[in-house]
């Protein structure tokens, strides 16, 4: 449903009256599709059922089409059989969580995204080197307990400027920032210097936390919504990186943004009056979710979208390297069949 033609960021009066602008890059990272890919593929090697620690990303259709396929996501390693094959989600976990796997014989795959271990991987350097870490990110959220698990003495979290006056620490010069990595670009440099300004000598992480595809959609969405009506961003509602896209569009002008797993969630009242829709999806949505909400606008009258171009992303991650080793020899066996046959 959609037509690629270019950048158009201001629609001109003799173009059609109503029109759908379609946000690009949007809907899966790297990430996502690695966590994603590496579940297909444990179900294609090892059969079902594979055990998933929590959401392998958060989305609903995503687990719900995994669950058919015979994944089986449990909240904690308890409800896994003792030597059964467990993934652990893109979101990561803490050391804590990879020794109860080794004590419970499971045989584990780590889909945690590559940008998440580099967030614990300066956690635990910024440890050794006894600063005092400050995780700026939410309660809760299973990439803050992963990251938080890696040095717990150390972090301690910050959800907002506001808990900034309350932060206590042993030396003010030896303060370090990490951050969730889902988080909105300038929620988070608005914590950072909140946080700087108590404790000047702060020292920031080597490279900014924030990934990449949580940067270019929320880039994206900044070009879409000023002359928007109505931004639609598809994506769960436990998705940290999809709820934040729907803040950045009201920030940058949008008049109204709602989030939506499927298009059927779509209010036929939002339309009323609407002109200019534009469409956004989170950083774990798959494509064919947004096709139906530009399905669900073209009956309603809308034409197909333009693509507005912010960034061009080509990053791939390789799968674990586990599940790599395991798919060689697989390969391997095969091969060797073959031949004897």
């Amino acid at each position: 449903m959609s037509t690629d033609l270019g950048t158009p960021t201001v629609l001109s009066p003799a173009e059609a009256e109503k029109a759908v602008l379609l946000a690009a890059p949007r809907g899966y990272c790297a990430g996502v599709d690695r966590a994603v890919i590496t579940v297909e593929k444990a179900l294609d090697l090892y059969g079902a059922p594979v055990y998933v620690r929590k959401q392998i990303v958060h989305n609903k259709h995503v687990v719900a089409t995994l669950e058919e396929r015979g994944a089986i996501f449990v909240d904690e390693l308890t409800e896994v059989p003792t030597g059964a094959t467990v993934v652990f989600s893109a979101h990561g976990v803490s050391p804590a969580v990879h020794a109860e796997a080794a004590e419970r014989s499971l045989k584990t795959i780590d889909a945690t995204c590559p940008l998440v271990t580099k967030v614990h991987h300066e956690a635990r350097r910024f440890a050794a080197e006894d600063y005092d870490i400050l995780l700026i990110g939410h309660a809760g959220h299973e990439e803050v307990e992963g990251t938080a698990g890696e040095a717990p003495e150390h972090i301690q979290l910050v959800e907002s400027p506001d808990d900034v006056a309350n932060i206590e620490v042993r030396d003010p010069a030896r303060v370090a920032w990490l951050s969730q990595t889902t988080l909105s670009v300038d929620e988070t440099l608005a914590t950072v210097a909140a946080i700087r300004e108590k404790f000047p000598l702060l020292l920031d992480p080597p490279s900014d936390d924030i990934c990449y595809a949580t940067q270019n959609r929320q880039v994206a969405v900044k070009e879409i919504s000023p002359a928007a009506d109505l931004v639609i961003v598809v994506g769960s509602r436990n998705s940290s990186n999809s709820v934040r896209l729907v803040e950045v569009a009201l920030e940058a002008g949008a008049k109204a943004s709602y989030l939506v797993d499927y298009a059927h969630e779509i209010d036929e009242a939002w339309l009323d009056g609407v002109k200019t829709v534009s469409v956004t999806s989170g950083a774990s949505v798959p494509e064919e979710l947004v096709e139906g909400v530009l399905a669900f606008l073209s009956e309603r009258g809308f034409p197909d979208a333009r693509a507005v171009h912010s960034a061009e992303e080509s990053l791939i991650f390789a799968l674990p390297p586990e599940l790599r080793k395991d798919i060689r020899a697989a390969e391997k066996a095969a091969a060797e069949r073959a031949a004897q046959a």
